[in-house]
């Protein structure tokens, strides 16, 4: 797709383009709030309100074709373009209800030939009152009568095969409550009562991190939330151990500004020096000086490892060695050698290693500075030069004693850290743009929010919603603080995005209800085909769950139905151990399903779904590392039985789908009900040339269950293996 608009002789001159009546059709709906007719000359205008405002769209051409160019004031110099569709929008939040007396809309020369012009008070439910038929381009100045805080074209048909393009999107009028729209929410605030916030000075740092960690060391299913953030500067002497649902970071733009001399601790004494369970915790932003010259980080799923610079070595295993079931680093920089040792599977993108040691069952590497070469099968390395695209996680920081959140640039074959050049790329948004959401925030609150123009920072703590947080707008922000929790009730979908540019989900956790949810995520409505790779919508670190801590069921856990998107880091589990699950129990038939075309995950952890773990329908999809362990509880081979097929593939890709690749996956097996249960194979993809997989395997935990084959029916079965855990493998196929 062209990253440019029209070819310059497409376009008309300026001094062609305007002019001060619509060659159009206009038909007015009789009774309507808002009342659109041709200016047969030109309006008085009372005041421009539009100039400046935050202004959003269905999607952008490109990064110099955003919204924000339709009200800059550059008349002919900058505009807005949406992608080469029908049915685009762009809308104008005026900052408060106004009463409306005109648009001028200076269309360029792809122009629409057919749109709408609705009104809101809360930017969700628009009023329709006046449609443009057979629109000719120019400029169409349009008398308003009416208010509203939210004026939107919605673009029905183009008159061009280009997109729908506004130099100028201008909205007159006079500032007011207008009749409507209520009072607003505030921006900003204070960050609640479990966010921790410290400076060098601040006494007793030492003394709340033990208090924490205390409270949250074992606290698996608890409902504590807690966030430690560090003002930039340097600290001395810390251990800061890391328990569930606890965030470590730093408050600096860059690692560096942030210096912890002393460790940041994950461990397993809890758990008897067995770390298969250390989920759900964090650390980004900070820089280390390791007290013994190497932090341990011994972590499962569901904990990541961002922005970090270690200066010395990183150790992934807990003391003694015991068991450890995989993790995630990201635009990390560790200076000396990262140890596995007893790590069975782990992904690390877009950083820069000292080296690394030991493999066990696969260790995979994308964008990565000093990892070790392709070895699989033996070591079971996976390296990928380059991450194909990436755009790191958002996050909080202190310019000076302004909090903002500073949301980074898209990357293209990525390797090393964004941060490598000192600076690094991309957009810093004021705290004050976000609505920061607290305990006891209402579903119709936070939606109230959206409908704002505002962007979401849930604060630590457990939230209960009775509809669905609906995601609407062009490059939301929704970012969650100490691993925020979202608990759908009465059966809902806990979020929803609309088919847009640009939304990022990042840093919470969504805990299924006791009422089956049909599902608790979807990017993009069914049936998205909006084309998103300028600039895709991204889902980091958002983790869901279905039981373990309660009763909880879901029949699809996550969709993805837009273009384009990006998983780059989630845990998606059915629960195997805990409060309320049961075959029945915390019933969850699919974990992930991908409908959308080019879309890429990097580090999908998807585990114990009744049947398909991963189901992929969408074009061109990609998927780097991939950790799947099957359901522990089925009561028996017909329990799994899926027609004449023995059990359900962990990651299916379509026999509609032609081009397709992934990199780097495993299945696991510990079928500790019924150990006779068999898999006919851990992956099931159709044989065409366009669809490749590297680096497979499928492996029998102490013969509970077994693996007919790994792909297909290719791979050797791990029954001979009788009850040692040996993979089968498989290096690439077809």
């Amino acid at each position: 797709m062209p990253t440019v608009g029209p070819p310059p002789a497409y376009r008309r001159p300026a001094s062609t383009v305007r002019r001060a009546t619509v060659g159009a059709l206009v038909s007015s709906l009789a009774g309507a709030l808002l009342a659109v007719t041709p200016a047969t000359t030109a309006q008085a205008a009372p005041t421009l309100l539009s100039q400046g405002r935050t202004t959003t769209a269905s999607s952008s051409e490109g990064a110099a074709f955003g919204p924000g160019a339709a009200v800059d004031g550059n008349l002919t110099g900058t505009r807005w373009a949406s992608q080469w569709q029908d049915s685009q929008w762009i809308q104008i939040d005026l900052g408060q209800s106004a009463t409306l007396s005109r648009a001028v809309l200076t269309w360029e020369a792809a122009y629409g030939k057919s749109y709408q012009i609705q009104a809101s008070d809360n930017g969700t439910d628009w009023r329709t009152v006046t449609s443009v038929t057979a629109g000719d381009g120019g400029t169409d100045d349009l008398t308003l009568s009416g208010s509203g805080r939210y004026v939107r074209m919605n673009g029905l048909t183009r008159a061009t095969g280009y997109g729908f393009s506004l130099w100028e999107f201008q909205v007159y009028g006079t500032p007011g409550d207008g009749g409507g729209g209520g009072p607003q929410l505030p921006g900003g605030g204070d960050l609640g009562p479990n966010v921790h916030v410290f400076d060098p000075s601040t006494p007793g740092i030492q003394s709340k991190l033990d208090q924490v960690f205390q409270q949250q060391e074992s606290a698996q299913f608890g409902s504590g939330r807690h966030a430690f953030l560090f003002k930039p500067g340097t600290y001395n002497n810390l251990n800061a151990q890391i328990g569930f649902y606890t965030q470590i970071a730093g408050l600096g733009l860059r690692p560096g500004d942030t210096t912890i001399n002393g460790d940041v601790t994950v461990d397993a004494g809890w758990f008897n020096g067995n770390a298969t369970q250390n989920f759900w915790r964090g650390a980004e932003g900070l820089t280390l000086n390791p007290v013994n010259g190497t932090n341990r980080w011994a972590v499962s799923q569901a904990s990541s490892f961002r922005r970090m610079h270690v200066k010395g070595g990183l150790n992934l295993a807990p003391n003694g060695y015991g068991w450890a079931s995989g993790g995630y680093i990201a635009d990390s920089k560790v200076d000396g050698q990262i140890g596995n040792y007893s790590q069975q599977q782990w992904y690390t993108r877009d950083s820069a290693i000292g080296g690394w040691s030991n493999s066990v069952w696969n260790q995979t590497f994308s964008g990565v500075q000093g990892a070790p070469a392709t070895s699989f099968p033996e070591p079971r390395y996976t390296t990928l030069e380059t991450t194909p695209i990436s755009r790191e996680k958002p996050y909080l920081y202190l310019d000076g004693n302004e909090y903002k959140v500073f949301a980074p640039a898209k990357r293209v074959n990525a390797r090393g850290t964004s941060w490598a050049g000192g600076v690094p790329q991309g957009e810093s948004i004021a705290l004050s743009q976000f609505y920061v959401v607290k305990p006891g925030a209402s579903a119709a609150t936070i939606n109230q929010a959206l409908a704002q123009g505002l962007h979401l920072l849930f604060t630590p703590g457990v939230y209960h919603v009775d509809q669905t947080i609906n995601v609407n707008r062009a490059n939301t922000i929704v970012l969650g603080l100490g691993l925020a929790t979202i608990i759908p009730d009465n059966g809902v979908t806990a979020m929803r995005v609309a088919d847009v540019d640009g939304v990022r989900l990042a840093g919470f956790l969504i805990d299924a209800g006791p009422v089956n949810s049909p599902t608790l995520l979807e990017i993009g409505p069914q049936g998205a085909g909006a084309d998103h790779a300028a600039n895709p919508t991204t889902v980091q670190d958002v983790y869901i769950r279905i039981g373990g801590a309660g009763a909880g069921k879901a029949t699809t856990s996550m969709v993805v139905n837009s273009d384009d998107a990006i998983v780059d880091h989630t845990w998606v589990w059915r629960a195997d151990h805990g409060e309320g699950w049961g075959w029945e129990t915390n019933r969850a038939d699919y974990g992930v399903r991908v409908n959308g075309d080019d879309v890429l995950a990097t580090g999908l952890f998807v585990e114990h779904f009744n049947k398909y773990d991963v189901e992929w329908y969408g074009e061109r999809g990609r998927t780097i590392f991939y950790q799947n362990e099957k359901a522990y509880d089925a009561p028996n081979q017909a329990a799994i039985q899926n027609g004449t097929t023995k059990g359900y593939a962990a990651y299916r890709v379509d026999d509609s789908v032609n081009t397709h690749e992934a990199w780097g996956l495993g299945s696991y097996c510990n079928y500790n009900v019924d150990p006779t249960i068999v898999q006919d194979h851990g992956f099931k993809a159709p044989v065409k040339p366009g669809v490749r997989f590297h680096s497979l395997l499928v492996v029998s935990l102490g013969g509970m269950g077994h693996y007919n084959h790994v792909i297909n029916d290719t791979g050797a079965s791990t029954i001979p293996a009788g009850t040692s855990t040996v993979p089968s493998t498989v290096v690439s196929f077809p």
